[in-house]
């Protein structure tokens, strides 16, 4: 039995894992990459494996880092079926479109340019139309259901806590006579979260694949932070600002609305909150928010109470639901305080950056970070204390308030991903980390080892593994490697020039010490060396 990482190795993003066994070959995710350029550049590649010899796929959920290449998938010839919960088919049915419509927009904007230079225009990684004829291979299936592939492979899908339909697959292999479960975590929960359930706790694997998102930090507690939210709220309401929440349209958004809703309810706070206008700015979070109307039976106890009492958790009086751009534009030009939540959760596309836009550089306003931010999207770098960023090429200066509320996240932290491996009865021979950057991955594994001395595997892109950890080979080819290393430079490159701008651009009189100055002069004589041998093997 082989498996091949073709995705979330060493990152958070692109999550694709090819299971090898009993003569069939199938996929877990289908991911895309999302963050540093880098990254993306996979996205426009050629799958590094045989379509035609893919027998079926197993869908985790829908978020686009697991879901978002489906539909190049069914462009580039595959027609085998891909099993999920009914939500994530649900989710998928939106998701995808969207994430096509995406793809064409920023084709459109490539080749204008590429026009003026007299070049070959480029196609779309997919269009809108192809992620809609990709439904046609979605099977949903409900938890806890057996699904058997045939007399060797079976599979139930599981809880995973982490978003509406989420799940953790485990999977029952028979090979050589001998059976075993191999379990993918997927992305698993934080817990506590508003509407849906903790992820599910397992009896126990033979061979582990787990996330690693937050391996090496801690939450903070989410009934702590459910008060500060509001407080961030109500304080920059009070000194007449705009509170702009960038949020992952399914899942974080309508855990936002569930908790307005909740303290709008609660003694003390319904006068103050009342009054001020909340607006969802995504067409994707409207149409989800809906599919999370339509399915309860994914809610936990305590969003089923508020049901039962005839309170839809997720809808209230001054909530307002935008799909038009000409609403989301008159949005930034009403002067009246107010929410407004929008995609996309990075703030890499979509209405998002135009709130930004029109909302940084004002210091009564406040952006609050709820979720994950991939190293390099525009995000990271306004969370991690970028003084001016660019947005639709014109710099804005990043005078808001700041904030991030980690307790908010759809991941389990590293004690909630330790506790989970300790509920298992029987533990893993051994355990794949995937989905995290390598320096969460490396503190995780050494958690894991002080705590349970089981044997950690952190896979490249590309691995391969047989089933028990033992390396088989990489398909990397060498100049894919150097490409991929020059432009890697190149973005780090970038952002210390970028900073060293925003530097001497500040107010603030001061200069740029020569040990900041050596190494960008060091990391371009790095790239002319790389640049120099990658001319070397395209003469070869």
């Amino acid at each position: 039995m082989k498996i091949t990482f073709y995705g979330a190795a060493k990152t958070v993003t692109g999550s694709c894992t090819m299971i090898e066994t009993s003569g069939k070959r199938f996929l877990i995710d289908c991911g895309m990459f999302q963050g540093k350029v880098t990254d993306q550049m996979l996205n426009y590649d050629d799958f590094p494996f045989d379509i035609s010899s893919i027998d079926f796929m197993i869908l985790t959920h829908a978020h686009i880092d697991h879901s978002g290449r489906i539909p190049k998938l069914y462009k580039s010839g595959y027609t085998g079926v891909i099993y999920a919960t009914n939500a994530t088919v649900d989710l998928c049915g939106i998701m995808l479109p969207d994430s096509g419509h995406i793809q064409e927009k920023e084709i459109e904007w490539v080749n204008k340019k590429r026009r003026r230079a007299g070049k070959k225009e480029n196609d779309p990684m997919y269009t809108a139309q192809d992620a809609i004829d990709s439904l046609v291979l979605f099977k949903g299936v409900d938890y806890n259901e057996e699904v058997v592939i045939d007399d060797n492979i079976s599979f139930k899908l599981v809880d995973a806590g982490h978003m509406l339909g989420s799940s953790i697959v485990l999977l029952d292999i028979t090979e050589d006579s001998k059976k075993q479960r191999i379990v993918f975590t997927g992305d698993l929960g934080n817990k506590n979260m508003p509407i849906i359930n903790d992820p599910t706790y397992i009896d126990g694997a033979d061979h582990l694949i787990m996330e690693s998102t937050y391996g090496n930090r801690l939450h903070g507690k989410m009934e702590d932070q459910s008060e500060k939210f509001i407080d961030i709220l109500l304080k920059t309401i009070e000194r007449g600002g705009n509170l702009i929440i960038p949020s992952f349209a399914v899942g974080r958004t309508q855990e936002i609305l569930y908790e307005i809703n909740k303290y709008a309810a609660k003694e003390g706070y319904s006068e103050k909150l009342k009054n001020i206008p909340v607006y969802v700015d995504s067409p994707l979070a409207v149409n989800a928010t809906k599919i999370f109307e339509q399915n309860p039976e994914y809610y936990d106890k305590e969003a089923l109470d508020y049901l039962l009492k005839g309170d839809n958790p997720i809808e209230f009086d001054n909530l307002h639901l935008i799909t038009t751009s000409d609403e989301s534009k008159a949005l930034n030009e009403d002067p009246t305080p107010k929410v407004i939540i929008s995609a996309s959760g990075m703030c890499e596309v979509g209405r998002i950056k135009h709130h930004l836009k029109h909302n940084l550089y004002r210091p009564e306003c406040t952006v609050l970070f709820v979720g994950y931010q991939a190293t390099g999207t525009l995000g990271e770098k306004i969370q991690t204390g970028s003084k001016i960023v660019k947005i639709f090429g014109e710099e804005i200066a990043v005078n808001a308030e700041v904030e991030y509320l980690d307790a908010f996240s759809g991941h389990a932290d590293r004690d909630g991903l330790l506790e989970w491996i300790e509920k298992m009865d029987k533990k893993p021979k051994n355990i794949f980390i995937n989905h995290g950057e390598y320096i969460a991955q490396q503190v995780l594994r050494n958690y894991i080892l002080d705590k349970f001395n089981i044997p950690v595997v952190i896979p490249n892109y590309e691995d391969t593994y047989t089933i028990d950890g033992e390396f088989i080979n990489s398909n990397k080819i060498e100049y894919k490697s150097t490409r991929f290393d020059i432009l890697e430079m190149l973005s780090f490159l970038k952002q210390d020039v970028d900073d060293v701008t925003n530097m001497i651009k500040s107010e603030i009189k001061t200069t740029v010490d020569s040990t900041t100055l050596n190494d960008i002069y060091s990391k371009l004589d790095e790239v002319k060396k790389a640049l120099s041998n990658t001319r070397d093997i395209n003469r070869k």
